[in-house]
């Protein structure tokens, strides 16, 4: 993660991103262990005028996934969040259902919300405390977040649970970034406010359930209309002074419509981290994925190179979205096929687009299976039935050459042609085979 010390305007990369399947936390230290119940409550009733957009930002699409999804995703895999609140407008609410069947979500519940910010938010804290409620499903803590807020990290709603757990209230700030200033009722400057001296509110917020339950049963009807500060209800009808905390730099929200492609140059990045090759044990195929390795790692790539998919290994199948399957031999599509079923038997294409690509060793011009040359349509057919299981199936030939220095230029080449797909991920060269 970039330190404090940058532009805190600028969208950041996350330290973290989830990389795992929904609802799995891909690590959890002992220390961050919570002995009470935390619920998150995630306002998403936006109609997003700033995008200048008719879809709200919430719903808008990043590799055939909705933002609100991603969001979801970043709190559903913190073991120790039991449940989630999602509250958005009522023509909004079977397309919340639809978006969570879709992607598997397991701890979402979604709530109507009301005319303002605070109604929502408000009608979200009430679906947590209904009654007939058992006592144990009750949050002691609850968090409230922006569902435009994708890339919030688990060590820091660590931080805001605990704080509001001993305090009663915690949010997150940061830094300001422009001066702020008043004007005369001509539009002309009046005063400046001395930087330093304040911070931006941002999310999450924290509050143990009674006091923002009872801030919002004493808050005024000019509160529940105009208001959007929940830690100043907790202050003003509680006496509740929350504690502050600096949040990173990537609690950016996505507001207006240049911040969609920053979110989804964000996620494509985050995907295109790393890669898990198979090699099917051959020492051929070793060879050649420990050459694609160093070649790789060069473009700041990381690649693990394994036999197969099989006992400790099956853990790659949840941890990765990037597969290079390495083929020297004539049974190259029966090793794609077989990668593919495995796959989809680990339900990761849920939840992003998964590259597969085919790094083929031919000492020929042809990509042959059991002794007779392949047709483009045969590997076509294959990609084009793993697309519709959100698989995005490439193919790569590698011509053997005894040439040392024809031979590295060629590996070299596979890597910046692997890197390029597993970063853009490209629907247009779905089913190709690219020659290097």
């Amino acid at each position: 993660m970039q330190s404090d010390s940058c532009d805190p305007d600028r969208p950041t990369h996350p330290g973290t991103f989830p990389t795992c399947e929904a609802g799995r936390s891909d690590h959890q230290p002992a220390e961050r262990s919570v002995d009470f119940p935390v619920s998150v409550v995630l306002p998403a009733g936006g109609t997003g005028e700033r995008t200048g957009l008719q879809t709200p930002k919430q719903f808008c699409l990043f590799m055939g996934r909705p933002l609100i999804s991603y969001t979801i995703q970043a709190f559903e895999r913190v073991s120790w969040i039991q449940s989630i609140v999602v509250v958005v407008a009522r023509e909004h609410m079977d397309l919340m259902t639809d978006i969570v069947q879709q992607f598997q979500h397991t701890k979402v519940r979604a709530v109507p919300g009301g005319s303002t910010r605070h109604r929502s938010i408000y009608n979200g804290v009430l679906a947590l405390g209904e009654e007939g409620r058992p006592v144990a499903d009750k949050p002691k803590v609850v968090l409230i977040h922006d569902a435009v807020r994708p890339f919030v990290e688990e060590d820091f709603l660590y931080k805001i649970a605990m704080a509001a757990k001993e305090q009663g209230a915690a949010g997150a700030i940061r830094p300001l970034v422009s001066t702020v200033i008043a004007t005369t009722s001509e539009g002309y400057l009046d005063h400046s406010l001395e930087r330093a001296k304040y911070r931006a509110s941002e999310m999450p917020q924290g509050f143990t359930y009674d006091v923002i339950y009872q801030a919002y049963q004493k808050c005024s009807e000019s509160d529940f209309e105009f208001g959007t500060e929940c830690l100043h209800l907790a202050l003003q009808y509680c006496g509740t002074n929350a504690k502050l905390i600096q949040g990173p730099p990537t609690l950016w929200k996505v507001t207006y419509k240049r911040d969609l492609a920053a979110a989804e140059s964000i996620i494509k990045d985050t995907l295109s981290r790393s890669a898990c090759a198979i090699t099917g044990g051959s020492a051929q195929a070793v060879t050649l994925a420990g050459a694609l390795q160093k070649a790789v790692g060069a473009l700041n790539m990381e690649l693990a190179v394994i036999p197969d998919l099989t006992g400790e290994n099956g853990w790659y199948l949840l941890k990765d979205w990037n597969f290079i399957q390495v083929s020297v031999n004539r049974s190259c599509l029966s090793e794609v096929e077989a990668l593919l079923t495995d796959l989809e038997a680990a339900k990761q294409a849920l939840l992003h687009p998964l590259v597969v690509i085919l790094v083929l060793l031919s000492g020929s011009d042809e990509l042959s299976v059991s002794g007779r040359a392949v047709e483009p349509e045969a590997i076509m057919d294959l990609a084009s039935a793993a697309k519709l299981r959100n698989i995005l199936l490439y193919g790569i030939q590698l011509h053997q050459s005894k040439d040392t220095q024809r031979w590295e230029r060629s590996v070299s080449r596979v890597g910046e042609i692997t890197s390029a797909l597993i970063r853009d991920r490209s629907p247009a060269l779905v089913g190709q085979l690219l020659q290097a």
